[in-house]
């Protein structure tokens, strides 16, 4: 395999094993998962991506993409490994509220030009994260509730599909296409940029509330029976948090059980401050950072760790929150558990989330889910049945509750492939997304990813 033809069709870097920078080049947020690609591409621009593409599939090479690397799930040996982070246009539409927003830029970037004309996206919880990515898995952000997945309200992508042609996709142009990347991942070509709708929130009331882990019995009673009830504009989740002791973790909080209550709540801060009481009659709590956030401030509600880690995590998603639900999360993540999880979260949905958007797409599993389990636990690739396994033993022991479906972006290292896939969507949908994906990737080049397969 001749790789000089691919160096002289592309600007960027062109790296192989043994290269310099060929390691620095394969960095990525999550360590779990170790990168040996055959060759790996810098991409510059559109061009580096369509002469990355064709060479891949003459030669039969699969494509794995690479942005920030929170989502990496497959390992990439033998691939073709695009990266991304060198694409970072972003352009903000003050009028018109709108933006496009190129592969390589990260939510808190974002966040912070978007936050100083008074604008706001349905990001996710962690800055770090890419934009793209994000929202191509569907996107369930702190305002979900109010105004739904950050996919709904995508209006156009730039994407490379499997032919080496660049196209651009709306609802009009290609509208299975455009259908089926709004929800479907990696799985039909590299996107280099994405336009979306923006919100005029210039701040909101929220933040966390750290309970010390006695409470933590209470504070997630609490939370099952307070979230039966609540108006839309609340968006709130709670997680059980066993930190470590190290220099990122504020000092209060290291290497010990926490109950964290998250919300941003985008009606009166009077109104947040009446419906937020329940918890704070509670007891006295480690830190409460709950008031009105600017908009740029969105990170801190969730406060999640900016550097890389090993992490495995899984979830399930529930129709319902009974109280012996919440007894079995506390069984395996409270205070009496020798757990390895560093987090355990139940985030609340329903509103706008199970709600189809106008413009449909593919995130799936949107009518019967009314909560998300979401568990994370820390440690190197040699812990990975051991803490999957865990986790595991929690996913199985919510079954009575569980949908049996999982949201795409919750799904990750320890937990890929077709047979994972298929449950982030419902039947009709991945039956519709391996006929787009056979006819725009029929050999299935791009398969790092929780993989949707060609139909036969």
């Amino acid at each position: 395999m001749n790789f000089e033809t691919l160096r002289a069709g592309v600007s960027g870097p062109v790296l192989l094993p043994g290269d310099a920078g060929y390691a620095e080049e394969l960095a990525g947020y999550n360590l779990t998962v170790v990168h040996a690609p055959q060759v790996v591409v810098g991409a510059t621009s559109a061009e580096d991506v369509q002469a990355a593409v064709r060479f891949a599939a003459e030669h039969g090479l699969p494509i794995a993409i690479l942005g920030a690397g929170h989502g990496s799930s497959v390992s990439d040996e033998g691939s073709l490994l695009i990266t991304t982070r060198r694409l970072t246009g972003l352009v903000i539409d003050e009028d018109a509220r709108t933006a496009r927003v190129e592969a390589g830029v990260r939510w808190g970037e974002f966040i912070e030009q978007a936050s100083k004309v008074g604008l706001a996206a349905l990001n996710g919880s962690s800055p770090t994260v890419t934009v793209v990515s994000y929202t191509l898995g569907g996107g369930l952000g702190p305002f979900g509730r109010k105004h739904g997945y950050a996919a709904d309200h995508v209006t156009a992508l730039d994407v490379v599909t499997a032919d080496g042609e660049l196209r651009h996709v709306t609802a009009e142009s290609e509208p299975d296409l455009f259908w089926a990347l709004r929800g479907g991942k990696g799985n039909f070509g590299v996107v280099l940029a994405i336009e979306f709708g923006l919100f005029p929130i210039a701040a909101f009331y929220g933040g966390g509330i750290f309970f010390p882990g006695e409470l933590a019995a209470d504070v997630l009673h609490l939370f099952q029976e307070w979230t039966q009830d609540l108006p839309e504009e609340m968006s709130a989740s709670v997680g059980l948090l066993h930190l470590p002791p190290l220099p990122f973790v504020p000092e209060p909080l290291r290497d010990r059980l926490v109950a964290h209550l998250r919300i941003t709540y985008l009606g009166s801060p009077s109104e947040g401050a009446v419906l937020v009481q329940p918890f704070r009659d509670l007891g006295t709590p480690i830190i409460d950072a709950v008031g009105i956030l600017p908009y740029a401030a969105i990170a801190s509600v969730h406060s999640d760790p900016v550097d890389p880690l090993p992490l495995f995590e899984h979830g399930a998603l529930l129709r319902e929150l009974p109280k012996e639900a919440v007894d079995t999360v506390l069984r395996f993540a409270g205070p009496d558990a020798a757990s390895p999880l560093v987090l355990a979260e139940i985030r609340h949905m329903g509103g706008a989330l199970s709600r189809t958007p106008e413009v449909p797409n593919a995130v799936g599993n949107r009518d019967d889910t009314l909560y998300n389990v979401f568990l994370v636990a820390a440690g190197g690739p040699p812990d990975a049945a051991v803490l999957h396994g865990y986790e595991q033993q929690l996913i199985d022991a919510l079954g009575p509750w569980s949908t049996g479906r999982r949201y795409l972006n919750f799904m990750f290292a320890g937990d890929a492939g077709p047979e994972t896939a298929v449950l982030a969507f419902t039947p009709e949908s991945y039956e519709r997304l391996a006929g787009i994906k056979r006819r725009f990737d029929p050999a299935n080049l791009f398969r790092i990813n929780h993989n949707i397969r060609p139909a036969a």
